[in-house]
């Protein structure tokens, strides 16, 4: 349905939420921008940056005004659902951080709210709004690879990253927070094609010292019911000062009739200088070389925003404007990918294989 304008809140006033809100503030449709956070200095300091028109510490005030239409839920990761579920059961559109939740009992409530309220929700997996895999989906569109035989993928960053990933959410990991992206790549170049099996391996040093149930290194093979074979790796466990500033990731799909090889290690955009430069997630991380393209969500270049969660965000919003579609991941490919996660975390720690439900 086609709208002259919108009202937005944006639930979490972190660094996504932030950059939810700014994006917002700055869309041409976007008429009132709500935001909440329960730190109120955070919430404050937000405010004044995006000309917010209504800054609280009351979530629930923020999704059930009647000046919004959308809701971005940009809260840490086990703090999903109870946002989410107000949200759709206060009829708003529901844009939700991926993983759509940390438990598939969480997935499944969030989905049945979903379904009974007819309120529409999408899970936030930006990587699909980088230009590389959206041309890469549409090559597989267009059959140029024909059948799909199998993939490769890995995606490496630094310790100190996830550090703070750990330190916003302790029950998160590299599988549940950051393979999950490449997972969903992974079905959505396969969809239609149901994985069902899980096999792992994990090995537990650095993290596991400092007191956290994160594996250093997690590898697994995913097996589909057409056959099809993908070996997906994660490693947060780079020296801190390694010059990665987000993911650093390959990516390869083998069909019967062609190929596709993406290298997003970005190794090609090199900064190094005397004067040091901010980290992007790491505060008060000042690094002298960079990787300059390996920042994940987005960067603020010459007056604006660029990048895969820019991409998303102004996608979504136009979704939301105009009812074009939008390749946003839906509730139940979110589910789906969470299912796989969970299975690797299992197949990893207990050595077995895990068969995954129908």
């Amino acid at each position: 349905m086609a709208r002259e304008k919108l009202g937005v809140a944006v639930i979490g006033c972190g660094r996504i939420g932030g950059l939810r809100a700014s994006l917002s503030s700055t869309h041409p449709g976007v008429d009132f921008l709500a935001i909440s956070d329960r730190e109120q200095k955070q919430a404050d300091v937000l405010a004044q940056r995006t000309g917010a028109d209504l800054v609280t510490t009351d979530n629930l005030a923020a999704i059930t005004d009647d000046r919004v239409d959308a809701v971005f839920v940009s809260t840490p990761e086990h703090d999903h659902r109870d946002s989410i579920v107000q949200a759709l059961e206060a009829g708003k559109a529901v844009f939700v951080e991926k993983p759509i939740a940390l438990t598939l009992e969480d997935a499944d409530i969030i989905i049945e709210a979903a379904e009974r309220s007819g309120s529409e929700l999408r899970v936030g997996y930006s990587r699909r709004h980088d230009r590389r895999w959206m041309m890469t989906k549409e090559q597989i569109l267009q059959g140029r690879l024909g059948e799909i035989l199998g993939m490769q993928s890995r995606v490496y960053n630094t310790r100190a990253q996830l550090m703070q990933i750990l330190a916003r959410s302790p029950d998160a990991t590299p599988v549940t927070d950051v393979l999950t992206y490449y997972v969903d790549m992974a079905c959505w170049f396969l969809e239609g094609v149901r994985p069902i099996e899980v096999v792992a391996r994990s090995k537990y040093k650095i993290f596991k010292e400092l007191g956290y149930n994160a594996a250093d290194v997690t590898w697994a093979i995913i097996t589909f019911e057409n056959g099809a074979v993908v070996n997906l790796g994660v490693s947060y466990a780079l020296p801190a000062t390694y010059p990665t500033i987000g993911q650093s990731s390959r990516f390869e799909i083998i069909g019967d009739e062609g190929v596709v090889l993406l290298d997003a290690d970005n190794k090609d955009s090199l900064l190094f200088t005397d004067r040091g430069a901010p980290h992007t997630y790491v505060p008060d991380h000042n690094i002298n070389m960079m990787f300059m393209q390996t920042t994940s969500a987005a960067d603020f270049a010459v007056g604006d925003y660029w990048g895969a969660v820019a991409s998303e965000t102004r996608s979504w919003l136009d979704h939301l404007m105009t009812g074009r579609p939008s390749p946003h991941t839906t509730p139940r490919e979110a589910r789906r990918t969470l299912a796989v996660t969970l299975a690797i975390e299992e197949a990893a720690a207990t050595g077995l294989s895990v068969t995954l439900e129908g």
